[in-house]
């Protein structure tokens, strides 16, 4: 009886945080943004990263799909902002593991994220989870490339 409570109760997490997901909306201002599409079953995802001296100072996002997506990305937005570009990367790098039903060690450093462990047991749904922790992988690297050519740049002048 205290599991299926426990399971009701990551299901309310996970349906609040597709119902009401957090850091949900873009900015205007020219902030860094990736946009990524899931083919298998069309879910879209655009996040945003202010990044300021190797710190993920803001995420936001907005996307067009199933609630394991939306949920998903609002627990990581939830999980890496105020953490170092490395930090963020490494809980990337734990979640993928973790859904694909890896055991990890630091499952309460991704917060809330830490509730879609069961999507392991549904393989066509791992893709919806993953989707917004590829966005923030393919973000911060597309946003360290940009900052490597600048810098070039201004050697050169």
């Amino acid at each position: 009886m205290g599991l299926s409570r426990l399971d009701m109760l990551y299901r309310q997490v996970i349906l609040d945080h597709s119902n009401h997901p957090r850091h949900f909306g873009l900015e205007e201002d020219g902030v860094h943004e990736v946009e990524l599409h899931n083919p298998t079953c069309g879910d879209i995802i655009k996040l945003q990263l202010t990044i300021e001296d190797q710190c993920i100072k803001d995420a936001r996002f907005e996307s067009s799909g199933c609630s394991i997506s939306t949920a998903s990305a609002s627990m990581m937005t939830e999980a890496i902002i105020g953490k170092t570009v490395e930090e963020a990367l490494a809980l990337s790098e734990t979640f993928s593991e973790m859904v694909q039903g890896q055991s990890i060690e630091n499952e309460k450093a991704l917060g809330d994220a830490a509730l879609l462990k069961g999507v392991a047991k549904f393989p066509a749904r791992i893709k919806c989870a993953a989707l917004g922790w590829k966005a923030l992988e393919k973000g911060i690297t597309e946003q360290q490339d940009t900052t490597e050519v600048r810098q070039l740049h201004q050697e050169e002048e």
